[in-house]
């Protein structure tokens, strides 16, 4: 582009009015849409240059400049849109194309810090090579380490890196066994084959037990020039193995692990693995090893999955052993000072768990309810509630960011709306983003004030989190179907935060995250003809269809929430199932029986939001609990499956 035409686009820049509502939403609309298709004949810049919007248009019309474009003027968009995502977006898009031109003095010139995405990082590291060599290496090597290709981005910024020897050899094997260690077998030959001959026996070895694992006992303890393969190596052969069959994986390791002098940290990190996933699995005498190496490993995950193999065996000592010796921060979550406070119960020392349980009891969470009701105390909600009035929610109003996210919404783009509504709570101070999150639900924007809880970390704003979303159906629908309608809540809660339109990757739809098959059926099971793929998105029939379904599942399990939960989320053959596997007289056990996490975590998110949906509609938990005495005390068995 010549440089007349680039003054005249910062001067297209500098000349926007103040925005305003003056110009129409019909015409910001098909400006709009003029704009995505780049035909810029149809739009009447002076019909709209007064709109909230305007520079959603001027957006693409400057995006289709790139790399021409001068930094200068996108930087100058950048600072008047800094209240919006669009400065961020901008930004992105210079630095793509500035990078595709390799142009690196504008790359530099419009970047401000490390962008996000390795595309980006790969341009922005590029254009610093000769400005910041050492941050530069740094970075190239961060990007360099993965198993995955890189993008087409990466390659100038690798390339540079390569001559100047900063990805050596030693570099290059190491992403060989990442990508091997990955599955991505195309881009490891690729690297083997730019490899210099003094790595040949490292290559031959890792060809080897690439075609035949068992003969991993049998690789030399010593790869690569001075060793320099040999950690990478084995922990790639370890963990390829580990995930094929970790029976064999830990008689391999047991016959390597005092052959092979590796770094403690990368003996660590072997046996972490194959710890945990001897756990997962349930390797045959396996157990001994676990316990001998689990005090070493500082594993989060694998000390909690110890404690529920105790808690499976009912092994009350070895509970509260494991408990023990987990890292201090981990010890005082609730789930476990629940099981401390139930495992001292077990081995008779009540003053010990009283102890615990009041520790549990202090949090919101599904185990510290479970352990409020265990003391007799009302669940402990930690509710903080925050006033706002007229002038401060009329000041929010005056918001350009608040202002452009109504637009948004007036135009039907929902989606850029939650762009600019999160973009603002994201830069606000704690008390501007509870100013934020009130106005949120004076507009009844249900899903969107959720996110501004999350975004915000507005934890304990429970009205704010948990906010009567369709109570009037939730009600209705409820009591015609007889099902709690704080369940149907909670759910909803859980499935969708509120919004109506959510689709999941699996096809799930609407509010209660219903699959369109499930949702035929049930309205053939009503006398409803078929919604399709659209009319099941309606907040009203998706609550109508979703509470029909809840109260099958419920009247399978005879009545019980815990169980007709847990088939909400995994579907009733894996329910009953377990059920069949199982016979416990406990539910919280059962919850721990539990094999998968997703669901595990799912029966304990809903039975805890319904608790507090209840509680908010009361006033106060008292009297509220997070299970009734039935659902308790019943054995989880086969017994509790009605058969059709």
């Amino acid at each position: 582009m010549p440089r007349t035409a680039r003054v005249l686009s910062i001067a297209f820049i500098a000349c926007l009015p103040t925005i305003s509502w003056a110009a129409s939403d019909s015409a910001l609309r098909d400006a709009l849409e003029a704009a995505r298709d780049k035909q810029w004949n149809r739009i009447n810049m002076s019909a709209i240059e007064d709109h909230p919007l305007s520079g959603y248009v001027t957006y693409h019309r400057l995006r289709d400049q790139l790399p021409e474009l001068s930094p200068e003027t996108v930087n100058r968009y950048i600072d008047t849109h800094s209240d919006s995502p669009l400065s961020d977006w901008m930004r992105g898009q210079a630095i793509d194309q500035y990078g595709e031109a390799k142009q690196y003095s504008d790359v530099r010139a419009v970047s401000n810090g490390e962008p996000t995405g390795a595309a980006r990082q790969c341009h922005y590291h590029t254009a610093h090579l000769d400005s910041a060599p050492q941050q530069t290496a740094e970075a190239g090597l961060r990007l360099w380490h993965t198993g995955q290709s890189q993008p087409n981005a990466c390659d100038p910024l690798f390339k540079r890196l390569r001559a100047n020897g900063t990805i050596d050899d030693e570099a290059i094997w190491e992403r060989q066994m990442l990508a091997w260690q990955a599955g991505n077998s195309r881009l490891a030959d690729y690297l083997g084959n730019q490899l210099s001959g003094a790595w040949q026996t490292a290559i031959d070895t890792y060809e080897t037990i690439d075609s035949d694992p068992q003969k991993l006992r049998e690789a030399p303890t010593c790869l690569g020039p001075e060793c320099a393969a040999t950690a990478s190596f084995y922990q790639a052969a370890m963990q390829r193995l580990i995930h094929e069959d970790t029976s064999q994986a830990l008689s391999v390791w047991r016959s390597l692990a005092e052959r092979l002098s590796l770094l403690p940290s990368d003996q660590r990190l072997i046996e972490e693995e194959l710890a945990y996933y001897a756990l997962v699995h349930e390797v045959p005498n396996s157990m001994a090893w676990v316990d001998s190496v689990l005090p070493h490993l500082e594993s989060e995950r694998a000390f909690g999955l110890r404690v529920r193999r105790a808690l499976q065996a009912q092994q009350w000592e070895g509970v509260r052993h494991w408990i023990t010796q987990m890292p201090a921060e981990q010890q005082k979550d609730a789930r476990w000072q629940y099981w401390l406070a139930r495992a001292s119960e077990q081995l008779g020392d009540q003053t010990a768990a009283e102890s615990h349980f009041q520790q549990a009891a202090s949090q919101r969470s599904f185990y510290g309810f479970a352990a409020a009701e265990r003391l007799g105390q009302p669940l402990a909600l930690n509710n903080e509630r925050f006033y706002f009035d007229d002038a401060s929610r009329e000041r929010i109003a005056q918001q350009p960011a608040v202002q452009r996210t109504q637009a948004l919404m007036r135009i039907g783009e929902d989606g850029l709306a939650n762009s600019e509504w999160l973009h603002v709570v994201q830069q606000a101070s704690t008390e501007e983003a509870r100013a934020l999150a009130d106005f949120a639900a004076e507009q009844g924007w249900h899903a969107r004030l959720v996110q501004t809880t999350i975004a915000a970390g507005l934890w304990d704003a429970l009205e704010w989190r948990f906010p009567q979303a369709y109570h009037d159906e939730f009600i209705h629908w409820g009591r015609l179907s007889g099902v709690d309608p704080y369940l149907l809540m909670a759910i909803t809660r859980r499935e969708s935060a509120y919004n109506p339109n959510a689709l999941s990757p699996a096809g799930a739809r609407g509010l209660m995250q219903l699959m369109p098959g499930t949702a035929s059926q049930v309205s053939r099971q009503i006398g409803l003809e078929d919604p399709g793929a659209y009319g099941v998105l309606d907040p009203e029939l998706n609550i109508r269809l979703g509470s029909t379904y809840l109260r099958d599942k419920l009247q399978r399990y005879q009545g019980n929430r815990l169980a007709a939960t847990a088939a909400y989320n995994a579907g009733p053959g894996r329910v009953d199932r377990w059920l069949g596997d199982y016979s416990i007289e406990a539910f919280d056990l059962f919850v721990e029986r539990i094999p998968y996490r997703e669901t595990r975590d799912y029966v304990q998110a809903v039975l805890s939001y319904r608790a507090i949906f209840e509680s908010l509609a009361n006033g106060s938990s008292d009297g509220v609990s997070l299970l009734r005495d039935g659902e308790k005390q019943v054995r989880y068995n086969r017994a509790l499956v009605l058969r059709d």
